[in-house]
């Protein structure tokens, strides 16, 4: 479909396109077996601008939006969604600050995170506090001329290997939700330390560690935003970083359809090509038109955002659930139109299905998103009464 991409967003498009297409995809299998961090492919796309698209020209970036950040997400997920997570996970960390930030924290960190010298993480979820953001218990203590940090965070994705991490924790525990701030911290502070590398289903291409802290210092000048704001915070990064997660979402479910159109166009059965039979052009068919649907909405949401509408919650919502529902369905179609030759690892589509499992899963799970929908939806309805 055409979407009225700019000549600059078609650039981009076509840019990222080339970077999956030539030095992501040779290596995808490896990194997927080792686990290792894809540094040479961050390099790349330093060199590339492509970590810019989104931070504005005063401070080194190219002054992109949402959209630009979700077509060059969309596209190196197409080829592997673990691997583009070195981009999508410093896009999510550095949200906060472009939102939340001082012009001296905007001037400070987000010129080498643009440039790509310097990766973000986003550290929010811990041991007992996933989808209940409310419950974390990471603490920052008001001491002197900062806070000293405790606690642990869990699953943070570009753990260990980001330099620059946001980070939620509770300066006031009698207030519940109303008690969490965020900071900035970097990595090299004194007494954060990070956990082993997890063993992951899928996105093998990204590193994802635990995160440490045993009375960490952060001057009161890393603190982002005001105390209390930490919710507020971690909830509107996560309005203007689904889309995020729905274009890579969309981009997985790309790459498999691909496969899988190229195998049923090979592959012959009974003296035809599989694709000929009316059973697998159907599967075909309904793979195209979901993901068509799911990036037609992942590109509404990603502009509304773009053109400064604040009330984005229930369409970012929506768009993380349902691209990331149709990721799930595709590959596994994909891997069914494959047959015995997609469950084998020679294939990448048994992987781009590993890969879409966490799109259902981080930034929320798609059950909570239901329930971001739903409330959202009862108010708007209850206020037209």
């Amino acid at each position: 479909m055409d979407y009225d991409l700019t000549e600059e967003q078609l650039t981009i498009r076509e840019l990222c396109r080339q970077i999956a297409e030539e030095r992501i995809k040779p290596v995808r299998a490896r990194y997927d077996q080792t686990e290792d961090f894809p540094w040479e492919i961050v390099e790349v796309l330093a060199q590339s601008d492509i970590f810019g698209l989104f931070i504005p020209q005063d401070y080194g970036g190219l002054g992109g939006g949402i959209l630009e950040m979700a077509i060059a997400t969309e596209e190196l997920s197409r080829v592997c969604g673990g691997i583009a997570l070195a981009f999508a996970a410093t896009a999510l960390a550095t949200f906060p600050i472009l939102l939340f930030g001082s012009e001296s924290q905007k001037s400070k960190y987000l010129p080498d995170i643009a440039a790509g010298k310097r990766l973000a993480a986003f550290a929010l979820t811990e041991p007992e506090a996933g989808s209940d953001a409310g419950a974390v218990k990471t603490a920052a203590k008001r001491e002197g001329d900062g806070y000293i940090l405790n606690g642990t965070k869990q699953w943070i994705t570009n753990g260990g290997e980001a330099e620059i991490y946001t980070v939620i924790a509770v300066t006031d525990k009698s207030r519940g939700s109303r008690g969490l701030s965020a900071f900035i911290l970097e990595k090299g502070t004194q007494g954060f330390s990070f956990g082993k590398k997890e063993n992951k289903l899928g996105i093998r291409g990204s590193t994802t560690r635990e995160l440490s802290f045993q009375d960490c210092f952060i001057p009161k000048e890393n603190l982002l935003g005001k105390e209390g704001q930490g919710f507020l915070i971690a909830m509107r990064t996560f309005d203007q970083s689904r889309p995020g997660v729905a274009a890579q979402a969309v981009g997985i479910a790309q790459g498999a359809l691909e496969e899988a159109v190229a195998y049923a166009q090979e592959r012959k059965q009974f003296g035809k090509p599989i694709a000929s039979f009316q059973g697998i052009q159907f599967m075909l068919a309904d793979m195209a038109t979901q993901i068509e649907a799911a990036r037609a909405l992942t590109y509404a949401v990603a502009r509304m955002i773009d053109r400064g509408i604040r009330r984005v919650a229930k369409a970012s919502a929506m768009a993380k659930l349902f691209a990331s529902d149709v990721a799930m369905k595709v590959t596994i179609d994909a891997v069914q139109i494959l047959g015995g030759y997609g469950y084998m690892k020679d294939y990448p589509v048994e992987k781009m299905m590993r890969d879409a499992k966490i799109t259902q899963i981080y930034e929320g799970t798609n059950q909570i998103q239901r329930a971001i929908i739903a409330s959202n939806l009862i108010k708007e309805m209850a206020g037209k009464r």
